[in-house]
């Protein structure tokens, strides 16, 4: 409900609300900063939280063809920090548990951007969070008609639909194209297979959030990670879950290289390219998140590890990991 900005005033840095008034847009200082630096992490965080908890209230649940509501439980974590830990326990739907961990994750980040302040500002933060969820709340249940108090006029207005948010949080986790697309992931689930798709999923998300820059990509939000350092020669790794579905399935990591589509030409100097798999790794369990995290931060730190992944056989452990090779696609 609240678009958050910094703005220098005085010597001073003032975080600014920005909301949907009965009367229009107005701005209300939140807090001030002596020192600026630790504005911009608590305005991106704001500005996440915001739109994590109000997007899903906003828009219709229509997986199997039906209007529903998302729920709106993931609104005690703004204040209630015991509440938090539900954020990562629902399996209601992917793109409400995608939603659910990113604003978990959003509310973490807060809390470390708040270290660095005085008491002050942390109190006047976590105030503008109660507010925000008051508003949200009280909005809701008028516009549901569960309100049993008097007709009140609101000082933030929220309209069903039209959520007055930033919405881009760098993955589009809020875009019709992610939920559509999560939504055609898990037709057909049964509860049993939608549970581990979202464990699955908190897994891959939780893992590439530590990743740095913009060499890993969660490629599709439920299923897998691709990661390609800068001077890799050539060679990904994939981090891959498997189809819930799939009872036979496990988690593989796979290392593949980009081929020249014209064999003249060396690698890095031709204009298209595919993909070949060398080497795939089946595990013999569900890795966690820090697992993966650890795995991609190898590979951040030193690139040409999967040179020499690649070419380990069948049956042997890469090196620094006990995940072992399980098939080789060259002779």
């Amino acid at each position: 409900m609240a678009i958050y900005s910094q703005h220098a005033n005085r010597g001073k840095t003032q975080i600014l609300a920005t909301y949907q008034g009965p009367d229009g847009v107005v701005s209300k200082t939140v807090t001030s900063l002596g020192d600026s630096r630790p504005a911009a992490p608590i305005v991106d965080a704001l500005n996440r939280i915001s739109a994590f908890a109000t997007v899903p209230v906003s828009v219709h649940d229509r997986r199997e063809q039906r209007a529903d509501y998302y729920p709106r439980r993931h609104l005690a974590a703004l204040t209630d920090t015991a509440a938090r830990a539900d954020l990562l326990s629902g399996a209601h739907s992917l793109w409400y548990e995608y939603v659910s961990l990113r604003l978990h994750q959003a509310l973490a980040d807060l809390e470390n951007a708040l270290v660095a302040v005085p008491d002050t500002v942390s109190r006047a933060i976590h105030s503008e969070l109660e507010v925000e969820e008051s508003e949200l709340r009280a909005a809701i249940d008028d516009f549901s008609g569960t309100s049993s108090g008097p007709e009140t006029e609101y000082e933030r207005s929220w309209e069903f639909g039209h959520p007055f948010v930033k919405y881009d949080d760098g993955m589009d986790t809020l875009s019709d194209e992610t939920r559509e697309q999560l939504d055609r992931r898990e037709a057909g689930f049964t509860r049993e297979e939608r549970e581990k798709a979202v464990a699955d999923l908190r897994v891959l998300v939780t893992a590439h959030s530590r990743c740095t820059g913009m060499w890993a990509s969660l490629d599709d939000p439920s299923r897998e990670i691709f990661a390609e350092p800068y001077d890799s020669d050539g060679f990904y790794m994939t981090v891959q879950a498997p189809e819930p579905d799939d009872a036979d399935g496990s988690w593989e990591i796979e290392i593949g290289r980009w081929e020249p589509d014209d064999p003249d030409e060396e690698y890095g100097e031709h204009s298209s390219a595919t993909g070949s798999t060398v080497i795939s790794c089946a595990l013999p369990a569900a890795p966690d998140a820090d697992e993966i995290a650890h795995l991609l931060k190898s590979v951040e730190e030193k690139p040409l590890l999967l040179v020499q992944w690649a070419e380990m056989p069948v049956g042997t452990a890469i090196a620094g990991t006990t995940i072992e090779v399980t098939k080789r696609y060259d002779s």
